[in-house]
């Protein structure tokens, strides 16, 4: 297994979060949500581009059936092009004090995404369900940092966390997309450091992005603690699979509170196994 590697660029993130395997640009998104952009790593020649944007940004997701993205920006849903830069609302769900931060598509085009409060210690943040009509459930709520959902491949299935309680939860999915009764998949132990964002692996194991422990840590579709990737900053964020063969392993970190030298890279590393595709949103309405 080679060691992790950053990916070489001009800058560092102040919070990376929100990264997207774009299989039909061959390209690594990912966030920066207090540096306020949107990042781009090219698969093929290794280039990464950047784009500021005008508020916090959590999360980005291509769209099916129309140019650039669904976005979570500050508050608000919103449609996103890049090049040139356009943004136009499609819901503001959430309360005054709250920001996006983390998002996922599932197989049928919904995206679920959550909120948490600007300083992270309140938990009125919530867990929300968008539909392909446009329209906004909320379908949790009381969270403190509303992180990493992962959707089951067969979409049975969808795990959140509350990074601020150190709990990753679990929900079955009903065909309409309605939850049923939360359950805690995996508390935290002291020393794990905090459950960030997540992704599936093609045998069901569940990789999360260790806040705090310098690692990504993957735990078996039971939630048994199975082994964990060492990585040189502390603040791990996300992690998910790219490539054609989705075979290799992409992390975001942050470099917000600490002064270490590879804070807020993006990294590489060999996870030795392959993951699961990406899903794109087919929302109908808006941009």
């Amino acid at each position: 297994m080679t060691p992790p590697r950053a990916i070489p660029r001009e800058r560092r993130d102040v919070l990376g979060e929100g990264l997207l395997w774009s299989a039909r640009e061959n390209a690594v998104y990912w966030t920066d949500i207090l540096g306020r952009r949107v990042n781009r790593l090219r698969l093929a020649d290794g280039r990464v581009d950047s784009w500021e944007v005008p508020g916090t940004i959590g999360w980005v997701i291509e769209r099916a059936d129309a140019p650039g993205f669904v976005a979570g920006l500050d508050r608000r849903v919103v449609a996103l092009t890049l090049d040139p830069l356009t943004i136009e609302t499609i819901a503001d769900p959430d309360r005054d004090g709250n920001r996006m931060n983390d998002a996922k598509a599932d197989a049928a085009g919904r995206i679920w995404f959550g909120t948490m409060a600007l300083d992270g210690a309140r938990p009125s943040g919530a867990f929300y369900r968008l539909d392909r009509d446009g329209g906004v459930a909320r379908v949790d709520a009381g969270y403190r940092i509303a992180n990493g959902p992962a959707i089951a491949e067969d979409g049975r299935t969808v795990f959140h966390t509350d990074s601020g309680e150190r709990i990753v939860y679990r929900f079955a999915v009903a065909a309409d997309g309605s939850l049923g009764a939360r359950e805690v998949f995996i508390r935290f132990e002291d020393g794990w450091g905090d459950p960030d964002g997540m992704t599936l692996d093609a045998e069901g194991g569940l990789w999360i992005a260790c806040w705090g422990a310098g690692c990504v840590t993957r735990f078996t579709p039971e939630g048994a603690r199975d082994r964990s990737i060492a990585l040189p900053a502390s603040q791990i964020s996300n992690c998910i699979f790219a490539g054609e063969a989705l075979d290799r392993m992409f992390v975001t970190s942050a470099s917000d509170g600490v002064d270490e030298p590879e804070a807020g890279a993006l990294f590489e590393i060999d996870p030795g196994c392959t993951g699961t595709p990406t899903h794109l949103s087919r929302m109908r309405r808006a941009g």
